[in-house]
Protein backbone atom coordinates (compact mmCIF):
# COMPACT_ATOMS: atom_id res chain seq x y z
CA UNK A 1 0.00 0.00 0.00
CA UNK A 2 1.13 3.61 -0.36
CA UNK A 3 0.38 7.21 0.53
CA UNK A 4 1.39 10.14 -1.66
CA UNK A 5 3.58 12.60 0.25
CA UNK A 6 3.60 15.37 -2.32
CA UNK A 7 3.09 15.94 -6.01
CA UNK A 8 5.14 18.92 -7.23
CA UNK A 9 4.35 20.37 -10.66
CA UNK A 10 7.70 19.07 -11.96
CA UNK A 11 6.12 15.62 -12.44
CA UNK A 12 8.12 14.19 -9.55
CA UNK A 13 5.99 12.42 -6.95
CA UNK A 14 7.30 11.39 -3.54
CA UNK A 15 5.78 8.19 -2.18
CA UNK A 16 5.88 6.16 1.00
CA UNK A 17 5.33 2.47 0.28
CA UNK A 18 4.87 -0.39 2.72
CA UNK A 19 6.30 -3.86 2.06
CA UNK A 20 4.53 -7.15 2.76
CA UNK A 21 6.63 -7.51 5.92
CA UNK A 22 5.76 -4.01 7.16
CA UNK A 23 8.81 -1.95 6.20
CA UNK A 24 8.37 1.62 4.97
CA UNK A 25 10.08 2.46 1.67
CA UNK A 26 10.94 5.98 0.51
CA UNK A 27 10.31 6.22 -3.24
CA UNK A 28 10.12 8.77 -6.05
CA UNK A 29 8.12 8.49 -9.27
CA UNK A 30 9.26 10.55 -12.25
CA UNK A 31 6.58 10.95 -14.87
CA UNK A 32 6.51 12.10 -18.45
CA UNK A 33 4.27 14.88 -19.72
CA UNK A 34 1.54 12.46 -20.84
CA UNK A 35 -0.13 9.58 -18.97
CA UNK A 36 1.57 6.26 -19.75
CA UNK A 37 1.15 2.60 -18.90
CA UNK A 38 4.86 1.72 -19.04
CA UNK A 39 7.28 2.12 -16.13
CA UNK A 40 10.89 1.35 -15.26
CA UNK A 41 12.10 0.68 -11.70
CA UNK A 42 15.70 1.44 -10.70
CA UNK A 43 17.13 -0.59 -7.80
CA UNK A 44 20.30 0.92 -6.32
CA UNK A 45 23.39 -0.86 -5.12
CA UNK A 46 24.30 -1.21 -1.44
CA UNK A 47 24.51 2.26 0.23
CA UNK A 48 22.91 3.80 -2.89
CA UNK A 49 19.96 6.17 -2.79
CA UNK A 50 17.41 7.75 -5.08
CA UNK A 51 18.94 11.10 -4.05
CA UNK A 52 22.19 10.22 -5.86
CA UNK A 53 22.95 12.37 -8.93
CA UNK A 54 24.01 9.20 -10.74
CA UNK A 55 20.65 7.54 -10.12
CA UNK A 56 18.77 10.70 -11.04
CA UNK A 57 20.72 11.00 -14.31
CA UNK A 58 19.90 7.41 -15.27
CA UNK A 59 16.25 7.95 -14.35
CA UNK A 60 16.01 11.09 -16.49
CA UNK A 61 17.71 9.27 -19.35
CA UNK A 62 15.11 6.50 -19.26
CA UNK A 63 12.05 8.79 -19.13
CA UNK A 64 11.48 8.44 -22.92
CA UNK A 65 10.77 4.72 -22.31
CA UNK A 66 8.26 5.18 -19.52
CA UNK A 67 7.74 6.69 -16.10
CA UNK A 68 10.62 5.87 -13.75
CA UNK A 69 10.41 4.84 -10.10
CA UNK A 70 13.47 5.10 -7.86
CA UNK A 71 13.55 4.15 -4.18
CA UNK A 72 15.74 3.49 -1.18
CA UNK A 73 16.06 -0.11 -0.01
CA UNK A 74 15.26 -0.91 3.62
CA UNK A 75 17.80 0.41 6.06
CA UNK A 76 18.95 2.99 3.52
CA UNK A 77 18.59 6.72 4.11
CA UNK A 78 14.88 7.62 4.48
CA UNK A 79 13.45 4.10 4.31
CA UNK A 80 12.63 2.13 7.44
CA UNK A 81 13.96 -1.16 8.72
CA UNK A 82 17.42 -2.66 8.49
CA UNK A 83 19.40 -3.68 5.43
CA UNK A 84 19.82 -7.42 4.94
CA UNK A 85 22.23 -6.81 2.02
CA UNK A 86 20.15 -8.49 -0.67
CA UNK A 87 17.87 -10.96 1.08
CA UNK A 88 14.65 -9.33 2.37
CA UNK A 89 15.15 -6.51 -0.14
CA UNK A 90 13.20 -8.62 -2.61
CA UNK A 91 10.08 -7.48 -0.70
CA UNK A 92 11.06 -3.83 -1.21
CA UNK A 93 11.22 -4.26 -4.97
CA UNK A 94 7.94 -6.16 -5.01
CA UNK A 95 6.25 -3.33 -3.07
CA UNK A 96 7.38 -0.88 -5.76
CA UNK A 97 6.31 -3.11 -8.67
CA UNK A 98 2.96 -3.86 -7.00
CA UNK A 99 2.30 -0.15 -6.46
CA UNK A 100 2.94 0.58 -10.12
CA UNK A 101 0.60 -2.19 -11.23
CA UNK A 102 -2.08 -0.96 -8.84
CA UNK A 103 -1.61 2.50 -10.36
CA UNK A 104 -2.41 1.23 -13.85
CA UNK A 105 1.00 0.46 -15.33
CA UNK A 106 0.70 -2.67 -17.47
CA UNK A 107 4.37 -3.02 -18.50
CA UNK A 108 7.03 -2.73 -15.78
CA UNK A 109 10.76 -3.33 -16.21
CA UNK A 110 13.28 -3.59 -13.38
CA UNK A 111 16.89 -2.38 -13.62
CA UNK A 112 19.23 -3.17 -10.74
CA UNK A 113 22.80 -2.23 -9.90
CA UNK A 114 25.21 -4.35 -7.79
CA UNK A 115 23.14 -5.48 -4.78
CA UNK A 116 20.08 -4.17 -6.63
CA UNK A 117 21.02 -6.37 -9.60
CA UNK A 118 20.96 -9.45 -7.37
CA UNK A 119 17.58 -8.36 -6.05
CA UNK A 120 16.25 -7.82 -9.60
CA UNK A 121 17.37 -11.31 -10.67
CA UNK A 122 15.84 -12.96 -7.62
CA UNK A 123 12.63 -10.91 -7.86
CA UNK A 124 12.11 -11.72 -11.55
CA UNK A 125 12.70 -15.41 -10.85
CA UNK A 126 10.66 -15.73 -7.66
CA UNK A 127 7.86 -13.16 -7.99
CA UNK A 128 7.78 -12.78 -11.78
CA UNK A 129 5.29 -10.35 -13.27
CA UNK A 130 7.79 -7.95 -14.87
CA UNK A 131 8.15 -7.34 -18.60
CA UNK A 132 11.96 -7.19 -18.61
CA UNK A 133 14.84 -7.40 -16.11
CA UNK A 134 18.28 -5.80 -16.29
CA UNK A 135 21.17 -6.71 -13.95
CA UNK A 136 24.09 -4.25 -13.99
CA UNK A 137 27.35 -5.05 -12.13
CA UNK A 138 25.69 -7.80 -10.15
CA UNK A 139 27.13 -10.71 -8.15
CA UNK A 140 26.37 -14.25 -9.23
CA UNK A 141 26.93 -15.68 -5.74
CA UNK A 142 27.04 -14.59 -2.11
CA UNK A 143 30.01 -14.04 0.22
CA UNK A 144 32.44 -13.15 -2.59
CA UNK A 145 35.71 -11.73 -1.17
CA UNK A 146 37.97 -11.92 -4.20
CA UNK A 147 38.56 -8.16 -4.50
CA UNK A 148 39.75 -5.52 -2.03
CA UNK A 149 36.45 -3.65 -2.38
CA UNK A 150 34.43 -6.71 -1.42
CA UNK A 151 36.70 -7.49 1.53
CA UNK A 152 36.09 -3.95 2.80
CA UNK A 153 32.36 -4.33 2.27
CA UNK A 154 32.29 -7.54 4.30
CA UNK A 155 34.21 -5.77 7.08
CA UNK A 156 31.54 -3.08 7.03
CA UNK A 157 28.54 -5.37 7.29
CA UNK A 158 29.89 -8.13 9.53
CA UNK A 159 31.39 -6.20 12.44
CA UNK A 160 29.95 -3.71 14.94
CA UNK A 161 32.57 -1.07 14.05
CA UNK A 162 31.87 -1.37 10.36
CA UNK A 163 28.12 -1.16 10.88
CA UNK A 164 28.60 1.91 13.08
CA UNK A 165 30.59 3.57 10.27
CA UNK A 166 27.90 2.73 7.70
CA UNK A 167 25.19 4.12 9.96
CA UNK A 168 26.96 7.38 10.80
CA UNK A 169 28.72 8.13 7.51
CA UNK A 170 26.65 6.43 4.80
CA UNK A 171 23.19 6.56 6.45
CA UNK A 172 22.78 2.81 6.06
CA UNK A 173 21.58 0.65 8.94
CA UNK A 174 22.63 -2.99 8.57
CA UNK A 175 21.20 -5.90 10.56
CA UNK A 176 23.55 -7.85 12.81
CA UNK A 177 21.69 -11.09 12.08
CA UNK A 178 23.17 -13.63 9.66
CA UNK A 179 21.11 -15.18 6.89
CA UNK A 180 19.31 -18.31 8.09
CA UNK A 181 18.45 -19.90 5.81
CA UNK A 182 20.70 -18.64 3.05
CA UNK A 183 18.65 -17.15 0.19
CA UNK A 184 19.04 -18.63 -3.27
CA UNK A 185 21.90 -17.08 -5.20
CA UNK A 186 21.33 -15.20 -8.48
CA UNK A 187 23.06 -17.99 -10.43
CA UNK A 188 20.75 -20.56 -8.83
CA UNK A 189 17.51 -18.87 -9.90
CA UNK A 190 18.44 -17.14 -13.16
CA UNK A 191 16.91 -19.93 -15.24
CA UNK A 192 13.51 -19.24 -13.66
CA UNK A 193 13.34 -15.71 -15.10
CA UNK A 194 12.37 -16.98 -18.58
CA UNK A 195 10.28 -16.17 -20.53
CA UNK A 196 10.91 -12.65 -19.20
CA UNK A 197 13.80 -11.07 -21.16
CA UNK A 198 16.99 -10.74 -19.09
CA UNK A 199 19.87 -8.39 -19.86
CA UNK A 200 23.15 -8.79 -17.94
CA UNK A 201 25.53 -5.80 -18.10
CA UNK A 202 29.03 -5.71 -16.63
CA UNK A 203 32.16 -3.62 -17.00
CA UNK A 204 35.54 -5.18 -17.62
CA UNK A 205 37.04 -2.65 -15.16
CA UNK A 206 34.66 -3.50 -12.31
CA UNK A 207 36.65 -3.44 -9.06
CA UNK A 208 33.98 -5.24 -7.01
CA UNK A 209 33.01 -8.26 -9.12
CA UNK A 210 34.96 -9.66 -12.07
CA UNK A 211 33.29 -10.32 -15.41
CA UNK A 212 32.94 -14.00 -14.51
CA UNK A 213 29.97 -13.09 -12.29
CA UNK A 214 28.11 -11.69 -15.30
CA UNK A 215 28.88 -14.64 -17.54
CA UNK A 216 27.80 -17.05 -14.80
CA UNK A 217 24.38 -15.38 -14.47
CA UNK A 218 23.97 -15.21 -18.24
CA UNK A 219 24.99 -18.83 -18.74
CA UNK A 220 22.61 -19.99 -16.01
CA UNK A 221 19.67 -18.11 -17.54
CA UNK A 222 17.47 -19.33 -20.37
CA UNK A 223 16.41 -17.47 -23.50
CA UNK A 224 15.55 -14.69 -24.02
CA UNK A 225 18.81 -13.44 -22.50
CA UNK A 226 21.56 -11.04 -23.49
CA UNK A 227 25.05 -10.20 -22.18
CA UNK A 228 26.88 -6.90 -22.57
CA UNK A 229 30.49 -6.67 -21.40
CA UNK A 230 31.31 -2.96 -21.51
CA UNK A 231 34.99 -2.05 -22.11
CA UNK A 232 36.43 0.30 -19.48
CA UNK A 233 33.28 0.37 -17.37
CA UNK A 234 33.63 0.34 -13.59
CA UNK A 235 31.00 -0.56 -11.02
CA UNK A 236 27.25 0.10 -10.81
CA UNK A 237 25.45 3.46 -11.01
CA UNK A 238 28.57 5.62 -10.88
CA UNK A 239 29.97 3.89 -13.95
CA UNK A 240 26.87 4.29 -16.14
CA UNK A 241 27.59 6.83 -18.87
CA UNK A 242 24.98 8.74 -20.90
CA UNK A 243 25.91 6.49 -23.83
CA UNK A 244 25.19 3.33 -21.84
CA UNK A 245 21.95 4.86 -20.54
CA UNK A 246 20.89 5.49 -24.15
CA UNK A 247 21.73 1.91 -25.06
CA UNK A 248 19.70 0.63 -22.11
CA UNK A 249 16.85 2.93 -23.13
CA UNK A 250 16.75 1.41 -26.62
CA UNK A 251 16.85 -2.14 -25.27
CA UNK A 252 14.06 -1.44 -22.78
CA UNK A 253 11.92 0.37 -25.34
CA UNK A 254 12.01 -2.64 -27.66
CA UNK A 255 11.12 -5.14 -24.92
CA UNK A 256 8.42 -3.02 -23.33
CA UNK A 257 6.84 -2.26 -26.68
CA UNK A 258 6.73 -6.00 -27.39
CA UNK A 259 5.16 -6.60 -23.98
CA UNK A 260 2.31 -4.20 -24.82
CA UNK A 261 1.59 -5.80 -28.21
Amino acid sequence: MSDAIDHPPSQVQRLWLTTSDGVGIDAVLRRGSEPRTTAVVLANGFTGTHHSPHTRAIAEGLIPVGDVMTFDFRGHHGSGGLSTVGNAEIHDLEAVVAHLRESGYTSVATVGFSMGAAVVVRHAAIYGGVSAAVAVSGPSRWYYRGTRRMRLLHFGIEGALGRFFLRRVRKVRVTDERWDPRPAEPREVAADIAPTPLLVVHGDADDYFPVSHATTIHDAAREPRELWIVPGMGHAERAVTPELTARLRDWLRERLTSARD
